[in-house]
């Protein structure tokens, strides 16, 4: 009675409890049984029909195993694309790089000083990046691809390939930490007409930095180097890397990540100037963009808080920057490259805004078609960049350029001026306001009218006035005065940006 009470719970099999033979879980409990078990024997028939002892049919059967030639593993397919010169990412690797030095001066040099359009998570899409170009940008960038979710022929990640016949420059960013999986995603975005590709080292997303990618590369700037080098070797376009001050809360490791790019040989560096942990908390540090720049032979493009173009040009200018980024300042004002390009800001009235949105529909249109699909999918995107849109404010440097150094922070400023307007009193048209309403439910609203006006101007602004007095404005705008948001700048730009 003791002994069962003690063996009980460990529900050792009778036989091997009787062979002596310890219990070690499922798979050690059927070996026990095994051993303990009499030879099973297995007869044959004879001739004659009688039956005869036979061999044992355990080592019979082990025996032939034994003897077998090993079966070969089928090979696993998954759809992705297989070469045979991709590098190792080893500085003696003895693969000669496809990208050639004239390659890297003519990309470097057709950068200079420009604005890119930075990589945006939903907002790089082809009909917004299309919008950007009417207006100036020489340089665009795809959304985020994930390299394996590419290689195993996804479409969403294969449609992010795809750039719209305007656009000058054009590359693809990857998410990848992997050298064989970037090369080959890489000879797929050049297949379908990239100019460059962009390595994503500094998106502070969890779904990205759980599976090891974005800014969970900027923990081992060594490892760091292997890859890009192993990219850069193995791709025919150049290959630019994006990455922020550090993986933690320091921007210690900035140097050294950079120096780790340099010497891998990538075309350029992108630098978001604040790290992963501090997100878009603080202001972007340009100061050390400016050292790096000083320090490394790279080119160094800069990245944060750029929302005019006299901080696009102080910036450049106090840094020494090779170029600038920028990606919350153009979702807020996609003209922001008509203003680099001509030096002076250009404060639309609320019907040229108008017109500008109603434009962005009509790529969306062209984009996914007029059928329902292409309606609900347009409704994915066009209220989402009204969450942007909302938030313009003219800036002009007269009034404003001052405050650009003090409040370097682009929500900052933009809080300091809705705050300054607020106290002011100022009577503003009701257009105005119901551009800059902040509610999600207005946001669904102004979308739904640019689809049904059809291209038409005068039609989207009738439908915006009958919108901006049927009573719906005032309850918006007393539902965003009784929220906490931060002005619709605080975390939702940590996830949209």
């Amino acid at each position: 009675r003791t002994v069962m009470a003690l063996v009980a719970p460990l529900r050792l099999p009778a036989r091997a409890l009787r062979a002596g033979i310890s219990y070690r879980g499922g798979s050690g409990a059927r070996r026990a049984r095994r051993a303990a078990a009499p030879a099973q024997t297995r007869h044959r028939a004879t001739a004659d029909g009688s039956v005869a002892p036979g061999e044992d049919a355990t080592a019979a059967s082990t025996a032939t195993a034994a003897d077998a030639p090993p079966t070969p593993k089928p090979p696993h397919v998954d759809g992705r694309r297989s070469y045979s010169d991709v590098p190792t990412g080893l500085e003696d690797s003895p693969t000669r790089r496809l990208v050639t030095e004239e390659q890297l001066a003519s990309f470097r040099a057709s950068i200079a000083d420009e604005l890119l359009l930075a990589p945006l998570t939903k907002g790089g899409n082809l009909p917004f990046r299309r919008l950007c170009v009417d207006f100036g940008c020489n340089v665009t960038v795809s959304e985020m691809v994930f390299a394996r979710f590419l290689l195993r022929r996804n479409p969403v990640e294969k449609a992010r390939l795809r750039r719209h016949r305007s656009e000058k420059l054009f590359g693809v960013q990857l998410a990848t930490n992997q050298i064989v999986e970037g090369v080959n995603a890489a000879r797929l975005a050049e297949e379908a007409g990239a100019d460059f590709i962009d390595l994503n080292c500094g998106c502070p997303i969890h779904e990205t930095w759980k599976r090891g990618l974005g800014a969970a590369l900027l923990k081992k700037p060594a490892k760091l180097e292997r890859l890009v080098r192993g990219i850069a070797d193995g791709t025919g376009l150049p290959l630019t890397v994006k990455i922020r001050l550090g993986a933690g809360g320091s921007e210690a490791p900035a140097r050294q990540l950079a120096e780790a790019v340099e010497n891998a040989g990538a075309a350029a560096v992108i630098i978001h100037g604040r790290t992963k942990e501090q997100r878009y908390t603080r202001a972007a540090n340009w100061d050390l963009i400016g050292e790096i720049q000083r320090e490394r032979g790279i080119p160094v493009v800069g990245n944060g808080d750029i929302l005019t173009h006299y901080e696009h040009r102080d910036r450049l200018a106090r840094s020494g920057a090779h170029a600038a980024m920028t990606g919350r300042g153009a979702l807020i004002k996609p003209w922001i490259f008509k203003e680099v390009a001509e030096g002076v800001e250009w404060a639309p009235t609320p019907e040229e805004r108008v017109e500008v949105y109603l434009r962005l529909c009509s790529y969306f249109k062209e984009h996914f078609f007029t059928d329902e699909m292409g309606h609900s999918r347009y409704l994915e995107f066009m209220p989402w960049h009204f969450g942007f849109f909302c938030r313009y404010r003219p800036l002009p440097e007269d009034t404003y350029g001052a405050m650009a150094s003090e409040h370097p922070l682009l929500q900052t400023r933009l809080g300091i001026v809705a705050a300054a307007e607020q106290a002011s009193g100022a009577d503003l048209p009701r257009m105005e306001r119901l551009l800059r309403c902040e509610s999600e439910e207005a946001h669904v609203r102004l979308s739904e009218a640019l689809w049904d006006a059809d291209g038409s101007l005068d039609k989207a602004l009738e439908l915006f006035e009958t919108i901006a007095n049927d009573g719906s404005l005032e309850r918006w705008e007393a539902e965003a005065a009784a929220s906490d948001r931060d002005n619709g700048m605080g975390g939702g730009d940590a996830i949209r940006g």
